[in-house]
């Protein structure tokens, strides 16, 4: 018999004996003892199932299953994802004889073991093999002194202790990977919801977001006292949400960078009627409605700019004095035309160009009934002698192809 048979079934014939026997007549100074040489046979059993499992590819190419770990689910009804990892966690270990021989004595727990292994993965790649032996033996040194979490946090500034003359270098290495990839997952999405709300969701950088916390909390922080109708307090996430509302509305907009050719700024259209009834409808800029009740309010706000029908405005038609359009005609176009003005194009005002229907350079004016927005393709495309540029009765401009309608003849 194999030693490895034979110690299983001298573990088998102990448990046996152990079956019926009730753990409750022990003495406490007992029970602490069992408990712990417990820990320690766990551990060892788990490391012998984990060489086992290294060396098992002939059991799994005997009934044709891809590995071992194929041959756990089939055979043993072991779920997949925990098979698998076992199978990669005994392959690493066949290369860690240290981390191996010390769950083999029960010094540490398998949780202990992965802690390790992570550790060690972690670690630059061009480190001499004396360092990284060193790392190995003191993690396994640290583990019977440390729970797996506070190893994982002594794990993550190993090179400080074991090779103090590289570990400020791979650090920045590391952290400038970390900000990489970061970067490289950011996103963030907008969606407005149908029902007078906006969805956003997104993924920012660490630093993204810490600082964003702490706007934030510059503003939730005098309001965590603040009470709902019924005396509770509001949910933090919702002083959140008021809180970015407030961030964004007490933001200079004259320090934003120039956006589509102006200022960053919101436009909120209405009758003077209406402002000083508080009655009726308004509108923001891209066509959303909101209470004239909440246009007065915004009104006092920086950054927003109330454009109110029938009272006084800035010059908009400057005929041949200026060749570029104003901020003050940009801001009147973007009322006008809401988008791109070609047919079927959607691009928001913010990103088009002021365009001008006859060229400056051929006598045209810098006139509103003489602009439109044009996002950049389209603005490209009315210069491009190549194209046909139509103007639909709406005010509309359409493209065509002057190559592609001779090859259509």
């Amino acid at each position: 018999m194999h030693q490895i048979q034979a110690a299983l079934a001298t573990i088998a014939a102990a448990l046996d004996d152990a079956t019926d026997a009730d753990p409750v007549f022990l003495a406490t100074a007992d029970k602490a003892d069992v408990l712990a040489r417990l820990e320690q046979i766990t551990a060892r059993v788990a490391e012998l199932r984990l060489r086992v499992i290294a060396s098992a590819q002939d059991v799994a190419e005997e009934v044709s299953a891809r590995d071992v770990a194929a041959w756990l689910v089939a055979q043993h009804r072991v779920e997949s994802p925990a098979a698998y990892a076992t199978l990669r966690l005994a392959r690493e270990l066949e290369g860690r004889p240290v981390v191996r021989a010390g769950l083999a004595r029960g010094a540490f727990s398998l949780e202990h073991a992965r802690v390790i292994l992570r550790g060690l993965d972690d670690l630059p790649d061009d480190l001499p093999a004396e360092v990284l032996a060193r790392a190995e033996v003191t993690l396994c040194d640290l583990a019977s002194e440390h729970r797996p979490k506070d190893l994982r946090r002594l794990a993550s500034h190993l090179l400080e202790v074991v090779a103090p003359e590289v570990a400020e270098a791979a650090e920045a290495a590391a952290i400038r990977r970390l900000e990489e990839t970061a970067n490289a997952k950011a996103c963030l999405s907008i969606t407005d919801q149908g029902d007078g709300t906006t969805r956003i969701h997104g993924i920012v950088p660490e630093t993204v977001g810490h600082r964003l916390r702490t706007y934030l909390q510059a503003y939730t922080q005098p309001r965590i006292a603040a009470l709902e109708s019924d005396g509770r307090v509001q949910p933090r996430s919702r002083l959140l949400a008021h809180a970015f509302a407030q961030l964004l509305e007490n933001t200079d907009p004259t320090r934003l960078p120039a956006h589509g050719g102006d200022a960053t700024t919101v436009i909120v259209t209405m009758t003077l009627d209406q402002l000083r009834a508080g009655l009726g409808v308004a509108w923001l800029d891209d066509g959303t409605p909101i209470s004239t009740g909440e246009t007065r309010r915004l009104a006092c706000t920086a950054g927003i700019i109330p454009a109110v029908l029938g009272g006084n405005s800035e010059p908009l038609d400057l005929g041949r004095t200026r060749r570029l359009f104003t901020p003050s005609q940009r801001k009147a176009l973007a009322l006008r035309d809401k988008h791109c003005r070609t047919e079927g194009c959607t691009v928001p005002t913010a990103w088009c160009d002021a365009h001008h229907d006859q060229p400056w350079s051929t006598g045209g004016h810098t006139d509103l009934n003489h602009g439109s927005l044009l996002c950049g393709h389209h603005h490209r495309r009315a210069h491009d002698p190549t194209y046909q540029t139509t103007r639909l009765p709406d005010g509309r401009y359409r493209f065509h192809h002057r190559t592609r309608d001779v090859l259509r003849r």
